[in-house]
């Protein structure tokens, strides 16, 4: 059972907020509401992959500096930690991821992103925000704002944390290991909140389980490169990656009970440059969802199984079988039953009951924001999913039978500039329910 903070000075119920005090945030985010769009579009054109949010790190950098927080910048390379105190009450952490996608935007909004970038493995790729952290960063610092006007009405410490490198599910925990709270006191209550292809104005607060635990991980293939005129000559590992991302399938298909969740993706392949050239490896990225550890080990083991029965069925010597790099990991995301119904209830009191799921089906979608845990993992965490989506572009997609007009990580994915102002506020109600009330 988690111990949430206490409930507030005044008589209303520790979870409702009075009708005024949402008055005021409405007030203070709508007039804020032409700078945090035009902030949300600069930050849109200008997209950083993980662990390059530099410019996007110094935005949030700059905007809490100028409200009086304490910052703490390049934790796990990018990551920005800042506090502001405001007297005694619990300390409440909140976080927004800050990177990109390596996809090309196909939105065509006067603000879709142009840029490209060159990785460090020398290839060029397109980014852009197709997942909405652009909006993250934006509701946060939006919220941030508005607490500082409101600074009067309540008593706490806030903990605002700018994360890297959500995507490769690598960022919480490299802030983590990079000292994080060593800068940070430790907070009472955590939340998160993430952009959702659903209408702008619902919310979802689901408890339990919730997104599903990842690893990302490269396998590469050895094999012997030679003249694409004579194949007999060589050992193809294009053709061992082909076999792989085949046979890979069957690994959920036939080893896991159905009545289980388990993902297989492989993302890319990457081998060889010319027409006429077999090389020497080739390197496949696979991507894995799972609930229960055991099913992770199941598949875990299959993909290397897999992996080196095909490499010896091509010739290839023991000491040249498929080298696997475990990359970034995260464990299943677990709402708070207490916090996320309680969270519910605050919501459900100031934008109504029919906005509110609170039911939601657990995904197959990962995070890492749990992992900023570090060393308390029974600090009670809640997780919202705000709907982004232009009504009458989800009706339209309903309509088509459709269930979403779009997915995260696709090149259309668009946040709807209504969702700017409505994800702020309710990031401020978040945070007003669980602070100290004067």
């Amino acid at each position: 059972m988690s111990t949430l903070p206490e409930a507030p000075a005044d008589d209303s119920p520790a979870e409702i907020l009075p009708t005024e005090l949402v008055s005021d945030v409405d007030r203070i985010v709508d007039a804020d509401t032409d700078r945090l769009v035009d902030m949300f579009k600069d930050i849109h054109r200008n997209p950083e992959l993980g662990f390059t949010e530099v410019r996007t790190a110094r935005i949030v950098e700059l905007a809490l500096q100028n409200l009086g927080f304490d910052i703490t910048t390049g934790i796990g390379k990018t990551g920005v930690a800042s506090i502001y105190r405001n007297g005694d009450g619990p300390v409440v952490m909140y976080r927004a991821d800050m990177d990109a996608l390596a996809v090309q935007e196909e939105t065509n909004v006067e603000w879709a992103s142009e840029k490209r970038v060159v990785r460090d493995d020398g290839t060029e790729v397109p980014v852009a925000h197709v997942c909405g952290h652009d909006a993250h960063v934006t509701w946060m610092l939006g919220m941030a704002h508005a607490l500082i006007e409101l600074k009067d009405r309540w008593s706490g410490t806030l903990v605002l944390i700018g994360q890297p490198a959500e995507e490769p599910i690598t960022g919480a925990k490299a802030m983590v290991d990079d000292g994080l709270y060593n800068f940070i006191p430790k907070p009472d209550v955590f939340i998160g909140m993430h952009t959702a292809p659903a209408p702008v104005g619902v919310v979802v607060s689901s408890p339990g389980p919730r997104l599903a635990g990842t690893d990302q991980l490269d396998v590469l293939f050895h094999g012997v490169g030679g003249h694409g005129s004579m194949p007999q000559k060589a050992k193809d590992p294009v053709l061992m990656a082909a076999m792989a991302v085949v046979e890979y399938q069957s690994i959920v298909s036939r080893m896991i009970d159905p009545q289980q969740t388990a993902v297989l993706t492989v993302g890319a392949i990457q081998a060889g440059s010319d027409n006429n050239v077999i090389p020497a490896k080739s390197l496949v990225k696979a991507n894995l969802r799972w609930y229960d550890p055991a099913v992770r080990e199941i598949m875990l083991d299959a993909v290397k199984a897999v992996s080196d029965g095909i490499a010896r069925t091509y010739g290839m010597p023991e000491d040249k079988l498929p080298e696997i790099t475990m990359k970034g990991g995260s464990s299943p995301l677990v709402n708070d039953i207490e916090l996320s119904e309680r969270m519910a209830r605050t919501l459900s009191a100031v934008v109504g009951d029919q906005q509110i799921v609170t039911d939601m089906p657990r995904a197959t979608g990962s995070e890492d924001v749990q992992l900023l845990k570090g060393p308390y993992p029974d600090m009670p965490f809640n997780y919202l999913l705000v709907g982004i989506a232009n009504h009458d572009t989800f009706a339209e997609a309903q309509a088509a039978g459709e269930p979403f007009p779009f997915a995260p990580h696709n090149p259309n994915y668009l946040v709807d500039l209504s969702a700017i102002p409505y994800g702020a506020k309710v990031a401020t109600y978040s945070m007003l329910s669980l602070l100290k009330r004067s």
